[in-house]
């Protein structure tokens, strides 16, 4: 290290823990304003750490063994003979070095997987989303191809439903096959109170209305449903929709939405 550097030479001291806590604080204040000291520091620590880990039973450098002698007061030594306690005393301050490295290391290392969890998790949930929405998009379509068969149906009969007192404005349209199923398609039906929800009821001459199955309409007041056609019915006279308890009943109580005739 150069002149520009007076405290340079304390860089691998540093490193292995040799420094007394003022030289480490002075060093420390040097390190925030040098950038060469600094790198320095970054490339002794793995170095060091690398040594004591392939090659445990070899010395410090000359130039470090005799500073480190000098610091504890006593007599140089030839490189060709260190002193057992030098050795050990080495070994000790590479371990601490060793150690501080590794628990950085793994302080990364637990950042990491925690980033990894996190992203494991928003996977998942993404997953999950996406498998949802297949399953959603299989119904529609199941639900589709069941609508096109009745429309498509050569027994298929054509019901107009005209909203009544309660919803004026709402209207449906029904169709029926006997041998296919019932298509109800419904608009502008109003909003339903908690708790309640619209039926539809099929009706045929000399018969008490029977219910085909519950209207649950989006926030525009449209309803599109599919229902298996009544067993009890060959063919309706009429239909209607009402607003009944949200689980429905066996027969119809509420007010009247919905009421057409059968041609």
């Amino acid at each position: 290290m150069g002149m520009d550097h007076p405290l340079g030479d304390q860089a691998e001291l540093y490193v292995v823990g040799a420094l007394t806590p003022a030289e480490r604080a002075e060093f420390e204040a040097h390190l925030a304003g040098c950038a060469a000291c600094a790198a320095e520091v970054r490339a002794l620590a793995p170095a060091i750490a690398a040594l004591a880990y392939s090659a445990p039973s070899a010395g410090p450098s000359p130039a470090v063994r005799d500073r480190l002698m000098a610091r504890v007061g006593g007599p140089r030594v030839s490189s060709r003979r260190p002193a057992a306690w030098q050795g050990s005393w080495l070994a000790a301050a590479a371990s601490i070095a060793i150690a501080a490295a590794l628990a950085g290391y793994a302080a990364q290392l637990r950042g990491r997987v925690t980033s990894l969890e996190a992203q494991l998790r928003e996977a998942r949930l993404r997953a999950d989303a996406g498998e949802r929405q297949m399953a959603d998009a299989r119904r529609a379509g199941n639900v589709a191809q069941s609508m096109i068969a009745v429309l498509t149906a050569p027994d298929v009969a054509r019901v107009d439903l005209a909203g009544q007192a309660a919803a004026p404005a709402a209207s449906a349209r029904a169709y029926w096959s006997r041998s296919r199923g019932l298509v109800v398609n419904a608009t502008n039906l109003p909003p339903l109170p908690a708790g309640r929800t619209y039926q539809m009821w099929v009706i045929a001459a000399q018969q008490p209305p029977i219910s085909a199955g519950l209207l649950k309409p989006d926030p525009n007041g449209r309803a599109s449903v599919m229902f298996e056609t009544p067993v009890d019915i060959a063919q309706p006279t009429a239909m209607a929709v009402t607003i009944e308890p949200e689980a429905g009943v066996p027969s119809p109580t509420g007010a009247m939405y919905l009421v057409g005739q059968a041609h």
